[in-house]
């Protein structure tokens, strides 16, 4: 890994601070259903989920969850084999319209919507139980103290944590700079260097991750641009 690379970076990124309606916002989560296309986030998500968990989910929190394109993408794959499921979808900011929440009533799936920040609902939630959460793209906003605390916080809620971030080496950057190849705009093209550079590299994601003897933790790459990581807690013994 390059030096400048060698450790993360968060600087903000231009989505977060754009209004919902804003034009260069609209056009920018336009082009992010297209880069997780490209990452294949979906299936990359998918594998981890079907390979950690023992039993078809009832309850399944996304947190980071934006529009809810992301995990309706999910859900096309997965619907199948797990017909009926609860599905939080988590975000500071509620864009998830009811003709989405209708996509995936379609698939047999029940959308609640969380409009809240991440760190003050973790620490309201404590006794919030799911069957597993994910996450996409969202834990590299956040510098490593605050995500250690938050990990810990969100551990104890269910068995199985999934997340796909940004791999934090020099060909995603290239990749990243390159996007004005598929039109992507000028929001999209600075967000996708920021992200990679404030994203995941080696076992950084295992070393935030609260410690236990009944965890089982699994990261590493995961195709060309996509740092993938799975926290597994074992049924305590009786």
């Amino acid at each position: 890994m390059s030096s400048r690379l060698a450790q993360r970076e968060v600087i903000p990124e231009i989505l977060d601070d754009l209004a919902e309606d804003d034009p260069r916002a609209v056009a920018s989560r336009r082009d992010l259903r297209r880069v997780n296309a490209l990452m294949f986030q979906a299936g990359i998500t998918r594998g981890l989920l079907s390979r950690h968990l023992a039993a078809p989910p009832r309850r399944l929190l996304e947190i980071g969850a934006g529009d809810g394109s992301f995990m309706l993408s999910l859900a096309r794959r997965l619907h199948g084999h797990w017909p009926k499921v609860d599905l939080f979808l988590l975000d500071r900011q509620s864009l998830v319209t009811r003709e989405r929440i209708a996509e995936f009533a379609a698939l047999g799936w029940t959308v609640h919507v969380v409009e809240a920040d991440i760190f003050a609902w973790a620490m309201d939630a404590a006794d919030e139980r799911f069957d597993a959460v994910t996450t996409n793209l969202f834990l590299h906003h956040f510098e490593d103290g605050p995500l250690a605390g938050l990990l810990a916080r969100l551990a104890p809620m269910a068995p199985v944590f999934v997340a796909t971030e940004p791999r934090r080496t020099a060909f995603p950057l290239l990749a990243a700079r390159m996007l004005w190849a598929i039109g992507a705009n000028d929001v999209t093209r600075h967000d996708a260097a920021v992200s990679v550079r404030a994203g995941f590299a080696g076992t950084e994601l295992s070393g935030l991750w609260p410690a236990s003897p009944l965890c089982r933790l699994e990261e590493g790459r995961r195709g060309l641009f996509t740092h993938a990581f799975a926290a597994v807690t074992a049924a305590r013994p009786a």
